[in-house]
């Protein structure tokens, strides 16, 4: 078991890793930092995060600060590097289900208030679903965000809503974010850095 009082400010670090024979893969985000990931359609990016969160198999190491995830439990890891994949995934008929307790301080940012964990789970649109996935997200306190086209389904005020949430978690916590992101305009407003999903492996490049 891992102590989590060391984790405090974490950084990820990935090297050599390997998933559905793809990669090496080598990369490290900083504590507090945001790095963005584009890539061609099929090139890999959702197996990438898959891999990091520790759901799909793979070779090589993935560490939170010096601590390979081979030494935490799986649910202990995946609450500290959390998957927020493109489409969320809902198993009870009412949202509060969902969360562990009904108070939850990422409701109002993201346009919702304590009536929706009322909420039948059918009645949600698309873009409800992936805002209040956030939220439920955000409520294990995550020390890495693995986000996948976390916007994709929102309009522009819900985009901004979404960035301004993430930006002030990840200040707050000093979280690591990797966030994919196909608009270009996005990841050169949200990453402090840049990186390309090739055949070859990961590159960086200038926004």
């Amino acid at each position: 078991m891992v102590e989590l009082e060391r984790l405090h400010m974490s950084a990820l670090n990935v090297i050599d890793l390997h998933t559905h024979e793809r990669g090496p893969y080598s990369l490290c985000i900083a504590p507090g930092e945001c790095v963005s990931l584009r890539g061609d359609s099929g090139s890999g990016k959702s197996l990438l995060l898959r891999a990091i969160a520790d759901l799909d198999p793979h070779d090589g190491q993935v560490l939170l600060n010096d601590i390979s995830c081979t030494q935490f439990t799986a649910p202990q890891w995946r609450k500290q590097v959390a998957l927020l994949p493109a489409e969320s995934q809902w198993w009870q008929d009412e949202v509060g289900a969902h969360f562990p307790i009904e108070e939850c301080p990422w409701l109002e940012p993201l346009g919702f208030d304590t009536e929706t964990m009322h909420w039948q789970v059918s009645r949600l649109s698309s873009g409800e679903k992936q805002r209040l996935a956030l939220a439920r997200l955000l409520m294990n306190k995550p020390r890495i965000l693995l986000l996948d086209e976390p916007t994709a389904s929102l309009d522009n005020d819900n985009v901004v809503a979404v960035e301004k949430l993430i930006e002030k978690y990840r200040c707050d916590t000093a979280a690591a974010v990797l966030w994919v992101s196909h608009d270009t305009q996005q990841a050169a407003r949200v990453g402090d850095r840049h990186l390309q999903l090739t055949t070859e492996g990961i590159r960086e490049y200038a926004a």
